[in-house]
């Protein structure tokens, strides 16, 4: 068989999305998993069947459900994403998975694709990687991105709410919302990031929130009511300009040394009350580094 079929039928990862609509992240999505895994090995459920996210995710797998506003819809999508990647779990040695704005990111230092890097670890286990948002300073970077997010921004925020348990070779739930599993060992490597890419861009956050308060108005129920995230509804959103004007008070720390934090990770490491699910405890920190110029062109 020729090299480009080997290629084609790799078992190491499978990446794992569901989405509605949201065209930039998943051009992101698609380009970054597209290039690392093969698009036959993205899988994206495309929530409402919407033309413009068959278009873009041409080439990978795409589950069409209908769209209907529900207001379960988180409980909903994770109870979907937790049978899609039980039964992946049989074909693939990882199955990543995730909202669409976020992406598992190898550093580059480690000289290596994140599927090699994969292809060597250890099975029957969750990776946690360190949650990073990527931050859109608009004091300091005016240029647009574009085909690359990683370049024109340049600054990340300390994220713990982000260092989700996503890269999975082990049989186990995931919790709503994906920040948790039942999975009782931590691991947390080393070169493995997650980075969210909610608030990479100022006008495309504005979009992205207008769709979103939308469909929570359909939906009809209020924050208490409605499984589903806090931020999709419009009372919770705040002044959207301010909250990027926000970034530039966070303190900017030196360097990019981050294992302390998985060190206060694994420290607090405990059973999540009776839930039967495992957690961290997540501070919050007002804390921004300068990406390192090895990760700029990543995605």
């Amino acid at each position: 068989m020729s090299e480009e079929g080997l290629e084609q039928m790799q078992s190491v990862a499978a990446a794992v999305t569901m989405v509605r609509d949201d065209a930039f992240f998943l051009k992101a999505w698609v380009r970054y998993y597209g290039d690392l895994l093969g698009r036959e090995n993205c899988y994206v459920v495309n929530h409402g069947r919407g033309a413009e996210v068959a278009e873009l995710a041409e080439g990978c797998n795409i589950v069409g459900i209908p769209g209907d506003p529900h207001p379960n819809f988180d409980m909903k999508r994770w109870r979907l994403l937790n049978g899609l990647v039980a039964g992946l779990r049989s074909y693939y040695s990882h199955v990543i998975v995730g909202d669409v704005d976020e992406l598992v990111v190898l550093d580059p230092a480690e000289g290596r694709s994140l599927r090699d890097w994969l292809a060597d670890q250890p099975i029957r286990r969750v990776l946690t990687p360190l949650g990073l948002e990527v931050i859109h300073r608009i004091d300091l970077e005016p240029e647009p991105v574009a085909a690359q997010i990683l370049g024109p921004r340049r600054h990340v925020r300390l994220a713990p709410h982000y260092s989700k348990p996503c890269v999975l070779s082990l049989g186990t739930k995931i919790a709503r919302g994906g920040h948790f599993t039942q999975a009782s060992k931590l691991f947390t490597p080393e070169p493995l990031y997650l980075f969210h890419l909610k608030f990479c861009d100022f006008e495309n956050y504005v979009a992205v929130m207008d769709r979103r308060n939308a469909v929570t108005e359909a939906v009809g129920a209020g924050v208490k009511e409605a499984a589903i995230g806090r931020h999709w509804f419009a009372e919770a959103r705040g002044e959207d300009r301010a909250v990027f004007e926000g970034f530039a008070a966070l303190r900017q720390e030196d360097g990019f040394a981050l294992d302390w934090v998985r060190k206060r990770m694994q420290r607090s490491w405990k059973p999540r009350g009776e839930t039967g699910f495992w957690q961290f405890d997540r501070p919050e920190y007002d804390l921004q580094y300068a990406l390192p110029e090895r990760f700029f062109g990543l995605f």
